[in-house]
């Protein structure tokens, strides 16, 4: 990941992210991912859960499949063009059935569209980008699954994200149990209202 990310980007736009982002975004989450991990998740545990679940397949596979969305959030361009070697930050949108009960239960039967995955470069962070893909991605999981329940998972100690999570309307309505690296940690999930 480049180190010289603009730390202000004056203006910035967000895009469905293309098989030809698939390297940079898996680039970005070996960067992001463990920020967001809780302390004493060991560096053997975030390796592993970035190799296994954030490797450049998996972004290959997920910005091709109909029952995804990849955004990413990158520098505006004057030419219409962009770099995909330089995306400011990236989220992920799974429809599906929760295959946790947890989840289930705390967002109700049947299908669903999960946030999994939201996160900007620290270089990035307090700009304004998060938000930007924050509202870009609420719009397109409405797209992706019409009038079903939007719901994420995130520690039950990051309260930074907690906090961002409920600027953006998501409450919190369970929790659930993730697995990193082999190591088990507590989440709370949250959901947008419905209606």
């Amino acid at each position: 990941m480049p180190d010289d990310l603009p730390t202000a980007p004056a203006t910035v736009r967000v895009r469905l992210a293309t098989t030809e982002d698939a390297r940079a975004l898996a680039g970005l989450a070996a960067v992001t991912f463990p920020l967001a991990c809780p302390p004493g998740t060991s560096p053997e545990a975030i390796a592993e859960h970035v190799a296994t679940q954030l490797s450049p397949e998996r972004f290959l596979a997920w910005a091709a499949s109909a029952d995804h969305a990849l955004l990413l959030v990158e520098p505006a361009s004057d030419g219409g063009t962009h770099d995909a070697a330089r995306p400011l930050g990236y989220a992920l949108l799974v429809r599906g059935v929760p295959d946790d009960p947890d989840v289930a239960a705390a967002v109700g039967p049947g299908e669903a569209v999960e946030l999994s995955k939201i996160y900007v470069h620290p270089a990035a962070q307090g700009t304004g980008a998060a938000s930007v893909l924050m509202t870009a991605t609420t719009q397109a999981a409405t797209r992706l699954g019409p009038g079903l329940p939007v719901w994420l998972g995130t520690n039950v100690l990051n309260a930074r994200a907690q906090a961002f999570y409920r600027k953006h309307r998501f409450e919190v309505v369970g929790r659930r149990t993730y697995v990193v690296g082999g190591e088990t940690h507590s989440d709370v999930v949250m959901a947008l209202p419905r209606g």
